[in-house]
């Protein structure tokens, strides 16, 4: 680890740092800011009132953070054990995200429900690509995967290998975690690559891997390649067992529990490529198996490619500071959110244009033939005149057959709204410039 891209805390963790009579002064030091910031000495010094003396009051802030401190069987590369605390402003952003889990995010048979489709577990598959650097446009991407064209270049391969790997989470989400399921998932994120001497579902076999910045810092050298059978082994056995409090057992709550297996992973780091993929693929398959289904359609790695020094930051503070999982909780607990209120937002607009394409055709004789496929595939094609669909695009986004796609296209057809074309063997369907007016008469 570089000592040099952040300051080192002052010292370690002191019981006898502070002596009575100075304790009063700096016991409104919690284990996180007035703004519920869980923050390193680097970026807490800059917040101490002027008349405190600011290692003081990271000792007082050290030793709130040890109370009711969990440590883990988890352990460094120097086997020494991981810990986290959860503090107030943690705990509040949790029971947000679980209320929205019983509540259920989206109401079941509404409109938003509706748009909870498969297309959007590609927003996954290509954020998680460009986040390890594929550099493909989105539009591109995206044509790619609805077309199933065959991958031209590594770039593409990824986001192909992406998309394949959140199926097959999906498939496993009700499987115990095994080491052979991660070797899959590392198989499935990087074959057809062969970046950094990766062999696909293998594990490195050397210690020559480290992790660096842009300006060549080493950030982070993994544990010893030969340990790392027992290390996934031991990170198995913490996923598969209970900590729901019965029977005296320890309590996590599953959230940071899938946190803490992202987190490990990307501290093993036990591929030569890949590993980004691999861990938040873990991280995906316990939130699923934890009964979180809609995590199927929230994106964290569209989120963590727009700061990813914040990312890496969050792994280098939790490391520096005694093991302290906590900062890297916290940060991932804030991308969770985030995703979530991004969907729910992408949820209301589509909701919104849809409940105006329902007015717009509620007087017409075709209102109540079309289903919710055929009328915003209207609202699309009004939205942009020329636009052409095909039956094999329709069935991704829409998560339905190929014919039934058809099927519904061509009944558009029938009714005027779209214009039947071929392109060699493929049929497609344009939208009619004047389809506004088409409809209006309809």
């Amino acid at each position: 680890m570089s000592k040099s891209i952040i300051e080192k805390a002052p010292f370690k963790f002191n019981f006898t740092a502070l002596n009575e009579m100075e304790y009063p002064k700096y016991a409104h030091y919690k284990a996180t800011d007035k703004e519920g910031r869980y923050l390193y000495w680097d970026k807490f010094k800059w917040r101490v009132e002027a008349e405190a003396d600011a290692k003081k009051a990271w000792w007082a802030t050290k030793f709130n953070r040890t109370i009711d401190r969990k440590y883990l069987m988890l352990t460094d590369k120097k086997n020494e054990v991981f810990s986290f605390c959860i503090p107030d402003s943690i705990q509040a952003k949790l029971f947000k995200i679980l209320s929205l889990a019983s509540k259920g995010v989206v109401p079941q048979n509404s409109i938003k429900e509706q748009y909870l489709i498969s297309s959007l577990v590609m927003e996954e598959a290509i954020s998680s690509s460009q986040l390890e650097g594929a550099s493909t446009t989105r539009k591109i991407a995206k044509e790619m995967l609805v077309a199933k064209k065959k991958p031209q270049n590594e770039d593409e391969q990824m986001i192909v290998n992406n998309y394949l790997l959140m199926k097959e989470v999906q498939r496993v989400k009700d499987e115990a975690l095994t080491v052979d399921m991660i070797l899959e998932f590392h198989r499935i994120a990087t074959q057809g690559t062969d970046d950094n001497g990766n062999i696909a579902g293998e594990l490195r076999k050397s210690n020559d891997i480290v992790i660096m910045d842009r300006d060549d810092n080493v950030l982070h050298q993994p544990p010893l390649f030969g340990s790392l059978p027992q290390r996934l082994f031991e990170l198995c056995y913490f996923a598969n067992e209970e900590h729901n409090g019965a029977k005296n057992t320890a309590f996590i709550n599953p959230i940071i529990k899938a946190i803490i297996l992202h987190f490990m992973v990307g501290y093993d780091h036990p591929f030569a490529d890949g590993n980004g993929r691999t861990a938040r693929a873990i991280f995906y398959w316990f939130m699923l198996k934890q009964g979180f289904d809609y995590f199927e359609y929230i994106s964290i790695s569209k989120l963590l490619k727009k700061a990813p020094k914040q990312y890496s930051m969050a792994y280098i503070y939790s490391e520096v500071d005694d093991n302290d999982l906590t900062y890297f909780i916290d940060y991932q607990v804030d991308i969770i959110l985030r995703a979530i209120d991004e969907l729910l937002l992408y949820l209301q607009k589509k909701s919104e244009a849809f409940e105006e394409i329902t007015e717009f055709l509620k007087d017409s004789s075709l209102s109540e033939k079309l289903n919710f496929t055929q009328k915003d595939i209207i609202k699309k094609a009004i939205q942009s005149p020329g636009r052409i669909f095909t039956a094999i695009e329709m069935s991704v986004d829409y998560d339905i057959s190929a014919n039934t796609a058809r099927k519904y296209l061509n009944e558009l057809v029938k009714y005027k709204i779209l214009i039947s074309s071929k392109d060699g063997r493929l049929v497609t369907y344009i939208s009619p410039a004047n389809l506004h007016d088409i409809l209006k008469v309809k």
